[in-house]
């Protein structure tokens, strides 16, 4: 995770502060509820001590990361013109 945060920054100087952050995490809440949460905030794209730390107060790293549902965007309707009409 921290390697994440550092590699997203433009400047790895600018990550320290989460990196601290997240260090103190895991002695706040402990090593294994932190690892949960980590892999949970990397499935989700959430990368900073933040996210985590919002995580392990919810309890949500005990938790499966809900699988994405597919979204069915197409849908008939008589004022929706289909691609013919900019042909």
């Amino acid at each position: 995770m921290v390697q994440t945060i550092l590699g997203r920054r433009a400047h790895p100087q600018q990550g320290f502060r989460s990196a601290l952050g997240i260090t103190r995490l895991g002695k706040r809440f402990g090593e294994e509820r932190l690892e949960g949460a980590r892999r949970r905030a990397l499935t989700l794209g959430a990368y900073s001590d933040k996210s985590l730390e919002s995580i392990l107060r919810q309890g949500l790293e005990r938790t499966a990361v809900p699988e994405p549902q597919e979204l069915e965007l197409y849908f008939e309707h008589e004022n929706i013109r289909g691609s013919d009409y900019y042909r």
